[in-house]
């Protein structure tokens, strides 16, 4: 007769200092924060310091790379940030030479973006080099089915935000 094995309990200590986390273990805001050390560690090393990119400035020009003549205030929705923090960003990125602004030929307020050469050269030789990272990085404990899950299910709570 084969012995069952008993099912695998989870690890309820923290990954660094093994203390003990039973009560926050259930907590999904806890876990991510958890998981954001992983994935902020690996942008900062494969991605801020090579590429000179804050994590807000690749994903403002990520952004604005995969959608051309997308507006102040569509970045600053998407990002749940307020105009003049999502202005100050983009001014940086315009500072580079990897954004440009054009105004709005029906609405002179308005301001359509765009990515130069150089930006969206970048754009996609930093998301490249972060997802081979990630994927890499990743694949010690998630397998790349694992993976595509934990991004849908991201995904899917990030689609849970509510307009103010």
């Amino acid at each position: 007769m084969a012995t069952r094995k008993a099912p695998r309990q989870p690890d309820t200590t923290t990954p660094e200092a093994q203390l003990a986390e039973a009560e926050l273990h259930h907590i999904t805001g806890y876990q991510l924060a958890q998981a954001s050390i992983v994935t902020a560690q690996l942008f900062i090393e494969q991605v801020g310091k090579p590429f000179e990119l804050r994590p807000v400035e690749f994903t403002v020009l990520m952004l604005i790379a995969d959608n051309p003549g997308v507006s102040l205030r569509q970045l600053s929705r998407a990002l749940a940030m307020t105009p003049p923090n999502i202005t100050m960003w983009v001014d940086k990125l315009v500072e580079r030479n990897l954004v440009t602004r054009e105004r709005s030929a029906t609405d002179g307020r308005a301001q359509h973006l765009s990515t130069t050469e150089a930006g969206l050269a970048l754009a996609r030789q930093s998301c490249q080099v972060l997802r081979e990272a990630e994927r890499v990085a990743l694949g010690t404990a998630l397998s790349p089915a694992e993976q595509a899950l934990l991004i849908e299910l991201l995904h899917k709570l990030a689609c849970c935000r509510s307009e103010d």
